[in-house]
């Protein structure tokens, strides 16, 4: 297959500027003056920023290219201790169970008996963020699994976004640069609402589809229970007989999906800057585990070689109506860590870590993740015996001749350290076998050089189809979180860029972020390298809110109370969610709690000012009569409620309510999303009603999603 080479460049122009694209349709300097040439550190000038060097255009990519181990040697020393990305992370104990033999797919031991039971050990994370960030920040969340199989981990080091930014390894330091902190300045923490970041997106066409997932609500998700996770790159799943198939994991929540808006994940950092932590750490502590069940996509080299986007790029799906999914076992997590440095903080994940029956392909990012994993763990671990941690050691037997080192707590025992050697039975040490780790023979003929497959090349399709397949509701949200990420970049040819991507994507959208930016002039769209296809089809497995929950299990109503509320109320209210299999939180004017009607002590979780609507998933307002006054002339209530209303949460009350609701000003508002609770059956109607998680159709009115 023919390659195109990015050194062959073309001049365009956004607005007043020059720039220079390659003829992937990337952009690679913006021209204004003369510009020192780029060069190594050893001052070796560069010829090709863009792409690792690699044997033919879908090859792997070649160790000797000394440029890319630079540039990746110094970014994964960067920061010391903390991790550079991924810093801020949360992690739990569990297992995986294996639902049937795969055998005739792969010779890979944990998928070889049905109702098999392997360790594990997954980590949850945000990417940008420094570790004493906040935990709803909008940012893609790491989601790595450690599975402890009886032939060695196996790590599946994936995110909740089943693509990314870049199609190149080569690349990461910069989008990574561009993301965080802007360097001058320390500041702004885990946001990319900046002019660096969106300077770099809007030179890297290759980004767009990433920028639709990571604009939409996948990357301010509800808690880590209730998210999805992706290998996102295409592996291979190899046979005893040595037969290959293609495969893309998918993590599925068994509780489904489910997030938050921005106003309120603005509302919870501040509240709660540790939600997702706590969430899954009350979660587990309460038995009330998360699961994921285990998909595979998985296809053939013929389905590959005429899909219509290149399998080994990463920017790219495969949309499960075209692939569907195949549940091959279970996730649970049912333990928390003992010592969040020593389990947590210390665990260390790696690509490179398969066990024989997986293998991976040729994709330049996973290649060059691969390379840098391990040099990552030598710096933040401190040596190369990482390994012998806990949380990182394998549980079955190992074997090696490695020996000595920093913090080296076991050698091999013997006299040889070295193989081959002559010495027979335990004195000789380990020998190789049949049965371990081998590449998967594939065929690699390609001329030397930096390239990249024409393939790559289109990068708005997958973006509008991302943008189709969501709802109108999710549709506003992206719009709005553009709108507000470009509100505060400070460049406006910056804006316009980016716009003019939009303008590929969807015109409509374009026109949406234009007005809400108010753009003075629109700018042509931009020069795409393959203009987008219009006919894909809308998936709607890449919705959230068509993937919803089936119940309202997992989730918490918080419950407004006050002295003299009625007792029956909420014993009727507590009932129906116990029965759903969902918790309610209590929330009182001081935190001891409250009497109720008949004399009942309700003890409270939180107090009013402390305890904020968006702390739930849905929320109760069953003040007394005579407690009611007390809340509506306090400002927090007020905002419990009217943060509700905004938030299109669904809100049951007693008559005692309508007060607090008039201070509120939200009674000639009052919905479908509110339920008033007289009798039993009324408070199983709103557990009911709340299995939609949300009342949408008050959003439009509210304008949440624009806050």
């Amino acid at each position: 297959m023919a390659g195109h080479r990015n050194s062959e460049r073309t001049e365009a122009t956004f607005s007043d500027e020059k720039v220079l694209v390659g003829t992937g349709g990337e952009v690679h300097q913006v021209a204004g003056g003369d510009v020192p040439p780029l060069t190594t550190q050893q001052g070796t000038p560069v010829s090709d920023d863009q792409n690792s060097l690699r044997a033919g255009t879908r090859g792997p990519t070649l160790m000797e290219d000394q440029h890319f181990r630079e540039k990746i040697f110094h970014f994964d020393h960067e920061r010391i201790p903390e991790r550079v990305v991924h810093a801020r992370g949360f992690g739990a104990h569990g297992f995986f169970e294996t639902y049937e033999s795969l055998s005739d797919i792969t010779s890979a031991d944990i998928f070889q008996r049905a109702g098999e039971k392997t360790e594990a050990f997954v980590r949850f994370s945000t990417v940008a963020g420094n570790k004493g960030s906040a935990d709803l920040a909008r940012d893609v969340r790491g989601f790595a699994v450690k599975l402890y199989t009886k032939e060695g981990n196996w790590d599946i080091v994936g995110n909740n976004i089943p693509v990314f930014f870049i199609q190149d390894a080569i690349k990461f330091p910069d989008l990574i640069h561009a993301a965080k902190q802007e360097p001058d300045r320390g500041f702004p923490q885990a946001q990319t609402a900046h002019d660096n970041f969106w300077d770099f997106m809007s030179l890297m066409p290759e980004a767009m589809n990433m920028v639709m997932w990571i604009m939409s609500d996948r990357t301010i998700p509800r808690s880590f229970r209730f998210m999805e996770g992706f290998g996102v790159h295409t592996f291979r799943m190899v046979n005893a007989e040595g037969k290959s198939t293609f495969v893309k994991f998918h993590w599925k929540p068994k509780q489904g999906l489910q997030s938050v808006v921005w106003n309120e994940a603005l509302k919870l950092n501040g509240a709660d800057p540790d939600f997702h932590r706590r969430d899954l750490w009350d979660a587990i502590q309460m038995g009330d585990y998360p699961e994921w069940e285990l998909g595979l996509q998985l296809f053939d080299e013929e389905f590959a070689d005429n899909f219509d986007f290149d399998v080994l790029d990463a920017t790219k799906i495969i949309p499960e109506e075209i692939v569907p999914i195949r549940v091959v076992g279970r996730l649970v997590l049912d333990r928390c860590v003992d010592n969040f440095f020593a389990e947590t903080e210390q665990v260390a994940f790696m690509t490179g870590n398969i066990v024989p029956g997986i293998d991976f392909t040729n994709d330049p990012l996973l290649q060059g993740r691969n390379f840098s994993y391990l040099d990552t763990q030598l710096k933040r671990l401190g040596g190369p015996n990482f390994t012998h941690l806990p949380i990182n050691a394998p549980r079955c037997p190992f074997h090696h001749f490695q020996q000595d080192g920093h913090m080296a707590m076991t050698n091999p025992k013997g006299r040889a350290n070295y193989e081959p050697n002559s010495w027979g039975g335990e004195a000789g040490g380990p020998r190789e076998t049949a049965k371990g780790l081998s590449a998967h023979p594939e065929a690699i003929d390609g001329e030397k050089g930096r390239v990249r497959s024409e393939r790559f090349s289109d990068h708005y399709s997958q973006a509008r189809q991302f943008y189709i397949s969501q709802t109108e509701i999710e549709q506003t949200h992206i719009a709005a979180a553009l709108t507000f990420e470009l509100s505060k970049v400070e460049t406006p040819a910056i804006r316009a860029r980016v716009v003019s991507h939009l303008l590929n994507i969807d015109e409509e959208l374009a026109h949406k972020v234009a007005k809400g930016l108010r753009l003075k002039d629109m700018p042509k769209p931009a020069d795409a390298a393959r203009p987008a296809k219009t006919d894909l089809e809308a998936s709607p497995k890449l919705s959230i809110i068509l993937n919803g929950p089936e119940s309202f299990a997992g989730r918490k109503v918080g419950c407004l109370v006050t002295d003299g509320t009625d007792i029956a109320t909420v014993k009727a209210l507590k009932s129906a969610l116990e029965a759903e299999g969902a918790l309610i939180e209590f929330v009182a004017p001081m935190v001891g709690g409250v009497e109720a009607s008949d004399g009942t002590w309700i003890e409270a979780k939180q107090k009013i000012n402390g305890g904020p609507s968006v702390l739930y998933d849905a929320v109760a307002i069953l003040p007394g009569a005579d407690g009611v006054d007390t809340l509506a002339n306090e400002a927090t209530a007020k905002d419990f409620v009217n943060d509700a209303f905004a938030h299109a949460k669904f809100i049951a009350y007693s008559e005692p309510a309508m007060t607090l609701f008039e201070k509120a000003g939200v009674t000639a508002d009052m919905d479908d999303g509110f339920v008033a609770l007289k009798t039993e059956a009324d408070a199983k109607s709103f557990v009911e009603a709340c299995r939609a998680l949300r009342f949408w159709e008050r959003e439009p009115k509210v304008h949440a999603a624009w806050a």
